[in-house]
């Protein structure tokens, strides 16, 4: 598998925890209101986004920083899936003898 966001490769495992070293950038947290958190990642190859409430136990409001390494875990997780299962398929058409595409 290929990082969607630079050249880096390997297994599904190992660009998940590139990503999430490396381009941490891309999830965005962000709390609301009553306290509510909420975190957000975009495909870079589609720009399809995926956002999610966060839900801490209890209302601590040091919750985003103290857990960001688990939230961006979770977010790049989603970002693989999407990308297995939205562009995979794409390319692996795209590639195939005699495809017009």
């Amino acid at each position: 598998m290929r990082c969607p966001f630079c050249e880096f490769e390997g297994s599904r495992d190992t660009v998940h925890g590139h990503m999430v070293q490396a381009h941490a950038d891309a999830v965005e947290t962000w709390t609301i209101g009553n306290g509510r958190m909420r975190y957000r990642i975009a495909c870079p190859q589609c720009g399809a986004t995926h956002e999610a409430r966060v839900k801490p136990r209890g209302r601590d409001p040091e919750f985003l920083e103290t857990f960001s390494r688990e939230i961006r875990l979770v977010a790049f997780d989603m970002l693989i899936n999407h990308i297995v299962a939205e562009h995979t398929a794409t390319m692996a058409i795209e590639q195939e003898p005699g495809s017009e595409r």
